[in-house]
């Protein structure tokens, strides 16, 4: 199974200065043996205020309990809260094994909320579906979606994007046959030093010798 786990970090007040890079270079090399192992897939960073310090992070695992045991093992949850989301398989999911992020791009995860309107008929929703998830194939070869999964409640969704910025993700979400009866929420995100993705992306920009 797959989780979104989103890390607060709150160092507590006349933590040596040293402690601190001590135990965030232990994080940095046991989050290497977590992605080498296939328990870490992906970290981001979201927007941050003053003097926050939080990460996202794209987890693997065989249950809620065996994610525990690696949430528990990395050296920064002495100091951290852990916000854990279960996530779903998605019918429309490009898959896990997908381009890493494209040089130039900005990523975004968004949620959705399907809304069906009581007023469609059966045979309405079946044709949006259905051209939703043409869509959604599209958007995937294309490059801007990148993982779709299902989240915890009824008709809503998470979806892993990539673009060249706000504005052109905007314009693609609006080209999605059910943008009518979607209620969306959008989170930048910026990489992460220890975002497993990042040596893909290096060795998939790297000029040709």
């Amino acid at each position: 199974m797959e989780y979104l786990v989103t890390m607060t970090t709150r160092v507590p007040h006349g933590t040596p200065t040293q402690d601190v890079v001590d135990i965030r270079a232990r994080e940095a090399a046991h989050t290497r043996d977590l992605a080498a192992q296939g328990r870490v897939l992906r970290l981001w960073r979201p927007p941050l205020g003053p003097g926050e310090w939080r990460t996202i992070g794209l987890f693997s695992a065989d249950d809620p309990d065996d994610l525990e045991g690696t949430l528990a093992s990395m050296p920064l949850r002495v100091w951290r809260t852990d916000e854990v989301t279960a996530l779903g398989p998605h019918a429309n999911d490009p898959g896990r094994d997908t381009v890493p992020l494209a040089a130039g791009g900005e990523e975004y995860l968004v949620t959705f909320t399907v809304d069906i309107p009581d007023t469609a008929s059966p045979d309405t929703v079946e044709e949006m579906i259905a051209r939703e998830a043409a869509r959604a194939g599209e958007l995937a070869d294309e490059g801007p979606l990148i993982r779709l999964w299902a989240l915890p409640g009824r008709g809503r969704n998470l979806g892993l994007w990539q673009a060249a910025g706000a504005g052109q993700l905007g314009e693609i979400l609006r080209s999605l046959p059910l943008a009518a009866w979607l209620t969306v929420e959008t989170v930048p995100l910026t990489p992460h030093p220890s975002d497993p993705a990042s040596g893909r992306r290096a060795t998939a920009t790297k000029p040709s010798a």
